[in-house]
């Protein structure tokens, strides 16, 4: 090795990219157009990442803003972040054939909501405005049932109709920390609020935190691979400078690294997104490693374990 070029220690969070429900999701256009031909129509991106919806689109996949645009005669897949319930009840009125690719475990925040709601509860969500995922889980109750808050501050300003009859569900990419202190300023003033069965922020966006948590404690810098669409991949550059990174960045791939960020950077950590593939995090270890005398060390962190199933339709 070169004398003048500069040792770095990398370390490697686990896990990173890809998730179960991410996975399926994926997997559900693949198998559709390997099944009915393309094109295969995707309402919304199925995930947030550029690099997946790219080569999703060369194998046939016609990505639309709504199901106006698709034709009626082709399949049509829901993004994994999940939709309201009057875009299947639209498909349906339509005749149009369609697979719901939304994770398993926001389908869970569904239900919970629409439990909540029969039982006759005021229902708060706790997330961020716009998210598709968002979006959809409002969407599954009449307009104005679901209250949405982002904030610490909105919890304590929070006026309902009933304090003693109320609800709370969660967004599934947020940051836990962010989340407990909201929760924690609900329950503080409502204390017979209803919790979910089962925390709604999933093991996947859990287990990335808690993996970049460990690793950014000793770095300099911190590098997260995906998109800025992507709420779980945000939430992790929040996780690292809270954990103690002294910079941290998200970047849609390697091409899009300052390499400026490494002036005086003697350790650097590196994860990645739900929805990043891990060709990525490989190019961008390559791209690290071409510049400096780079020594790779993986984090011993959570194994996942988690599948879900494929639709019938395409299993």
């Amino acid at each position: 090795m070169n004398s003048e070029v500069r040792p770095l220690k990398v370390y490697l969070a686990t896990p990173r990219g890809f998730c179960a429900g991410v996975d399926r999701a994926i997997q559900i256009v693949e198998r559709a157009i390997e099944r009915y031909g393309a094109p295969v129509y995707v309402r919304h991106e199925i995930v947030h990442n550029k690099h997946v919806v790219d080569r999703l689109k060369g194998l046939g996949a016609v990505f639309v803003k709504e199901l106006d645009q698709c034709p009626p005669d082709r399949p049509v897949v829901f993004s994994a972040h999940g939709v309201p319930k009057s875009v299947p009840a639209d498909a349906q009125s339509r005749q149009m054939f369609y697979l719901d690719a939304t994770c398993p475990l926001v389908s869970k925040v569904h239900v919970e909501a629409e439990r909540h709601h029969n039982e006759g509860r005021e229902i708060i969500l706790i997330g961020h405005a716009g998210h598709p995922e968002v979006i959809g889980t409002m969407g599954q109750l009449p307009e104005g049932t679901v209250k949405l808050i982002e904030t610490v501050e909105q919890a304590r300003e929070f006026v309902p109709a009933d304090p003693e009859n109320l609800a709370f569900v969660t967004q599934t990419t947020l940051s836990v920390d962010d989340t407990a202190e909201i929760v924690g300023a609900l329950q503080a003033r409502f204390p017979n609020i209803a919790v979910p069965h089962k925390e709604d922020i999933c093991y996947a966006t859990t287990n990335r935190q808690d993996a970049v948590k460990q690793v950014s404690a000793d770095c300099d810098l911190v590098l997260v691979i995906g998109s800025a669409k992507s709420s779980n991949s945000q939430r992790l550059v929040e996780v690292a400078l809270r954990g103690g990174a002294k910079a941290a960045y998200l970047v849609d791939d390697a091409s899009h690294v300052e390499w400026s960020w490494f002036n005086g950077v003697d350790t650097l950590g590196i994860s990645a997104g739900a929805s990043a593939p891990e060709n990525l995090i490989e190019e961008l270890v390559a791209a690290v490693s071409a510049r400096f005398d780079a020594e790779v060390i993986e984090n011993n962190g959570v194994r996942e374990t988690v599948t879900f199933k494929l639709p019938k339709a395409v299993a």
